[in-house]
């Protein structure tokens, strides 16, 4: 009878195209141990929101511990102060200021048992204030494009300037 030996085989290795753009900027160390989402358009909104930077870092480390929409993230104000380096109280006040801006909701959870627990952070309010805010910034992309795209033709910067003095689109 035959003896069958059978060797282990890693996982494939991604290539460079397959690693995901985070991947690629930090290294698969750093990747390794996750990542958060934060979408853009927060942070070139921000001031727009009112946010302070205080308010954003809290919201960022939020969204850090927000892995399933169905599950809002619960931390306890001591890991979130810890993490920041800043007071619990500093947490507290800045969480009541985002509460009252309708960004934030904070819901107060008891254990299985009946212990109160950390809060629950619903950051619905947030999300739909992005959303609304999207139209906005799509006009701005598409500025931007146009610009960029006038930017990469040098014959289209002149006609768009003819055709801006003459007022008439460019039409004769």
């Amino acid at each position: 009878m035959a003896k069958t030996t059978t060797t282990r085989t890693s996982k494939p290795r991604k290539t460079a195209l397959e690693k995901s753009s985070t991947e690629r900027i930090f290294g698969p160390k750093v990747y390794s141990h996750g990542y958060t989402g934060v979408p853009n358009i927060l942070l070139r909104a921000q001031n727009r929101l009112g946010i302070t930077p205080t308010q954003l870092t809290i919201i960022i480390q939020l969204l850090g511990y927000y892995y399933d929409p169905l599950r809002p993230p619960f931390p306890t104000k001591r890991d979130l102060a810890k993490r920041i380096g800043i007071t619990e109280q500093t947490i507290r006040i800045n969480i009541k200021a985002l509460e009252e801006a309708g960004l934030v909701t904070r819901e107060q959870w008891k254990t299985s048992v009946g212990d109160y627990g950390p809060n629950r952070y619903h950051l619905t309010g947030l999300i739909n204030k992005l959303k609304k805010l999207e139209p906005d910034f799509e006009e701005e992309r598409r500025e931007r494009e146009e610009a960029r795209a006038l930017t990469e033709t040098p014959r289209a910067r002149a006609s768009a300037r003819v055709k801006k003095v003459r007022g008439d689109g460019g039409t004769k």
